[in-house]
This record gives structure tokens, C-alpha cells and sequence, in this order.
């Protein structure tokens, strides 16, 4: 009778463990935009001002390695193996594994444990053999307990109920991982911005000191013909001003390349003295290509919506777990072992002890506080679910953004690159003119300066449309 009963409450357990009470957790269905931003168009062909956009249903991986340069391979390779942040980040994921394993463990397998006792106690009671003088002393009884024993325990999961809070458990264990992996690609992303930062303004640096020197020169030749008198005052304290202009402008601009590095040394887990060099500009180049995804491909690439779809799953299984704590719960006690009052008898087929015990407990009244903990649970889902919403949304914002921001300065580079070019014409030809003798060679250096300021704007907008194509490249999941 006994063993049918218990037989027909496990196959009861085993029957509603497939019962769902929570929601179902699958993200809600998100608009599709046909394209991206507004008025570009999901892909276009190759320019020679800037990389081809090409449709994709899969992202790029190491990205960083499309402009060219090797240092810049090494130093995201670096960051990875040695940023302590990752680093941090990657202990407590595996701590978030540890413990799910621990509450699993806890919950899906019967316990069992060892115990074993030995005391010797003086109790009132009984008789003892005591010499007549001392008649006043109350009976008392003096004995040992040996009892030694091993204890299973365990809870049928009825309604489900530990089996949803394991589940919300391993969901927010893949939450991590997919906000580790985004981490990841973020500091990949700050150590290509940094390094492509710091070697546009490294050489910015060297175009204003090869100008400074210029206007240097300048200022020694009025001087010169000044003291010839040649040349008025005036045009000494212009060159003067022109000169010191942009000589005060290099401490500032050399002050920002040490903070760049200093940053970057950081990011690699370098101390700041140990910052590295910046990779030599002209050994970068544009990607020639970028893979841009659908936007049923972005949902699944993306870390950061991998994570919100890992907290939505989370939130339903709180409250499915939520729900089954209003409903009954069984647990089954045995233990076996031996005791006695000395150790031969508890050794002997005697001493055996034995129990086996089973508990029914069904919640009746408690203040109302199980309900509100249900309509918590559902309120913490929807707001799970608008954070999903607004993951998504921001994705395809910071695509839009970032595909705009590439296209114009697509359209910049072409006006830069065309004035610096005739800059550089005018340059070249002022020097053979005052090769020939034409005109002073002031006004071949004047133009030479023009020509480096011109090329100072282009190299601004190359540095932007490179660091737009980085930009490209993390909004679509790395």
C-alpha cells in the first residue's frame, strides 16, 4: 500500500514537471527596418573614397586586422591576456558557474549525509550504588550514547518550482557570458579607437612642428633683411606672431599623444610609463570592405541582445518559479545507522536504527506575500521584455549612427583629399618658381605651409572615416 502510494507521487512529480506557469520567455517579435539609416541604403558599391558596404548574415571577425597594420593585431591580443578589467570580469563568470552548479547540485540529487555522536552524561533519574553516609544526594544516573548514522533528504520538485529557479539561474549565467563576450569586444574596440587616435595625432604632431620650423626660418630671414633694410618692423613681428602661434600650439597636442598612450598602456594592463609607441600612420589603411548585417542577423550577433534575451528567459522562469511556490511541495526523509549506550551493543544487530519519513506542506496563509511575490515576478518580466526592446532599438540607432557617420565622411575625405592635392600643386610649383628665381623663397615656404595645412584637414578626416569603420564594425557584433 505504502510503496503504491509513493510510486503514484513520484509518477505525479515526473507528469508536472513539463507544466509551464511562468511566461514563455521568446523575445517579442521587433520591427525589421529595410534599411538602416534614413535614406541610405542597406549596401552600396565600392568608392574610392571609402569601404564597400556589403549586405551580410555574418559579422567580421578580428576586424581590427582589415587596416593593415600587424601592431595593432598585437595590441588587441595583449589587451585580452592582460587587462586586469577582462580579467575580473572573466573570475566572475566563472564564480556565476560555480554557483549555478552548486544549486543544482543542491536541488536536483537527494543530499545525503554522515553524522556520528559519542557523549557521556549525568542525569537525574536513576539509583545509584552510594555509601549510606551520603543518603541527602538525589538519585542521578551516569551513561554513554554511541549513535552514528547517514541521513538522505530530498524534495520532489512538484510544480517545478526549483527546477524554473535553476533554469533563472543558467539563463543569468548566459547573461554574463554574453556581457563578458561584450566586454571583450568593447576593450577590443577602445584599443583600436586609441591606437588609431593616437597615430592620427602623432603625426598631426609632426605636420605643426615641420610648419613651426617653417615659420621659424621665416622669422630668421625678416630679422635678416631687416637688419639689411630690406624689410620693415612690421613684417618681423608678423612673422614673429605666425611663428609662436603655432608653436604654442604643439605642448597641448603633445600633452594629448601622452595621454593617449598613457590610456592605451593602461588598457593593455601596462603601468603608464611603459605605454607603447604609436603605430606610424601611413602603415594604416581603410578596410576595403565592411559586411553589414541584416537585421535579423544583428539580433543574433550582438552580445548586448544576447544578454537582454538571456535576462527576458531569466525573468520568466522567476516568475513561473513564483507561480509554483503557491502550490504544495513533498519531501522524503530516510536515515539509517547505529546507536546504543556502549559500543558492543551498537555494533551489534541490536544497535540498528532506522527512519523513513515523508512531509506534505501546502502554503495556507501567508499575509498575502506569495501573491505579491508572483506579481512582482510578472512585473520584473515585462520590464525584462521593454529591456530587450530598448537593447534592440539601440542597436540598429548606433548602425544608423555609424553608417551615416562613414558615409560622410566618405563624402568629406573626397573634398579633403581634392584640396590637399592642389595644395601640394601650388606647393611644387612655387618651389620651381623660386628655383627659377620668380619669386622669394618666402613665398615657396608660405606655400609649402598651406600645402601641410591642407594636409593636416585630410589627415583629420582620414583619422574620423577610420575610426567610423571601427564604429562600423563593433555595432555589428566583432
Amino acid at each position: 500500500m505504502k510503496g503504491g502510494w509513493m510510486a503514484g507521487a513520484l509518477a505525479l512529480s515526473v507528469g508536472l514537471t513539463g507544466c509551464a506557469f511562468g511566461p514563455s520567455g521568446q523575445p517579442p517579435l521587433m520591427p525589421e527596418p529595410a534599411r538602416y539609416a534614413a535614406g541610405l541604403p542597406p549596401d552600396s558599391a565600392a568608392r574610392a573614397d571609402g569601404p564597400a558596404l556589403v549586405a551580410a548574415h555574418t559579422s567580421a571577425t578580428a576586424w581590427w586586422t582589415q587596416f593593415g597594420a600587424p601592431e595593432l593585431d598585437l595590441l588587441v591580443a595583449e589587451s585580452w591576456a592582460a587587462n586586469p578589467d577582462l580579467a575580473a570580469a572573466q573570475a566572475r563568470l566563472a564564480a556565476a558557474r560555480e554557483v549555478l552548479r552548486a544549486q543544482v547540485g543542491a536541488t536536483a540529487l537527494p543530499s545525503v549525509d554522515m553524522g556520528a555522536q559519542a557523549s557521556r552524561q549525568r542525569a537525574l533519574g536513576l539509583l545509584l550504588n552510594l555509601p549510606s553516609p551520603l543518603p541527602e544526594l538525589p538519585p542521578t544516573s551516569i551513561y554513554n550514547t554511541f549513535v552514528g548514522q547517514a541521513q538522505a533528504r530530498y524534495t520532489f520538485d512538484l510544480f517545478g518550482s526549483m527546477r524554473e529557479r535553476n533554469r533563472a539561474l543558467a539563463d543569468r549565467v548566459e547573461q554574463r557570458t554574453a556581457q563578458w563576450h561584450a566586454a571583450r569586444e568593447a576593450l577590443a574596440a577602445n584599443v583600436v579607437s586609441g591606437a588609431l587616435t593616437l597615430s592620427a595625432q602623432q603625426a598631426r604632431l609632426q605636420v605643426l612642428e615641420a610648419v613651426a620650423t617653417g615659420l621659424l626660418q621665416d622669422e630668421t630671414e625678416s630679422v635678416r633683411r631687416q637688419a639689411l633694410g630690406a624689410a620693415p618692423r612690421a613684417a618681423v613681428l608678423d612673422a614673429r606672431r605666425q611663428a609662436q602661434a603655432v608653436a604654442a600650439q604643439i605642448p597641448a597636442l603633445q600633452a594629448q599623444v601622452l595621454a593617449l598612450r598613457h590610456a592605451l598602456a593602461v588598457l593593455l594592463g601596462r603601468t603608464p610609463d611603459q605605454a607603447p609607441e604609436a603605430i606610424a600612420f601611413a602603415r594604416l589603411s581603410l578596410p576595403a570592405r565592411i559586411p553589414v548585417l541584416v537585421p535579423s542577423a544583428l539580433l543574433a550577433s550582438r552580445p548586448d541582445i544576447q544578454a537582454a534575451q538571456a535576462a527576458l528567459r531569466a525573468a520568466a522562469h522567476d516568475a513561473g518559479a513564483a507561480s509554483a511556490d503557491l502550490l504544495p511541495s513533498f519531501t522524503l526523509t530516510a536515515a539509517i545507522g547505529r546507536g546504543a549506550y556502549d559500543w558492543s551493543t551498537a555494533l551489534s544487530p541490536a544497535g540498528a536504527l532506522w527512519s523513513l519519513a515523508g512531509g506534505l506542506a501546502a502554503p495556507l496563509f501567508h499575509g498575502g506575500a506569495l501573491q505579491a511575490q508572483r506579481r512582482a515576478s510578472l512585473q520584473a518580466y515585462t520590464a525584462a521584455e521593454m529591456d530587450y526592446r530598448s537593447t534592440v532599438l539601440a542597436a540598429f540607432r548606433e548602425v544608423a549612427d555609424a553608417l551615416a557617420a562613414l558615409e560622410q565622411t566618405g563624402v568629406a575625405r573626397a573634398a579633403g583629399d581634392a584640396a590637399a592635392e592642389a595644395a601640394r600643386s601650388l606647393a611644387l610649383d612655387a618651389a620651381r618658381r623660386a628655383s627659377l628665381g620668380a619669386v622669394p623663397p618666402a613665398s615657396a615656404r608660405a606655400a609649402g605651409r598651406q600645402a601641410d595645412l591642407a594636409e593636416l584637414d585630410a589627415l583629420d578626416i582620414r583619422s574620423r572615416q577610420m575610426l567610423d569603420a571601427a564604429r562600423l564594425f563593433q555595432a555589428m557584433g566583432g
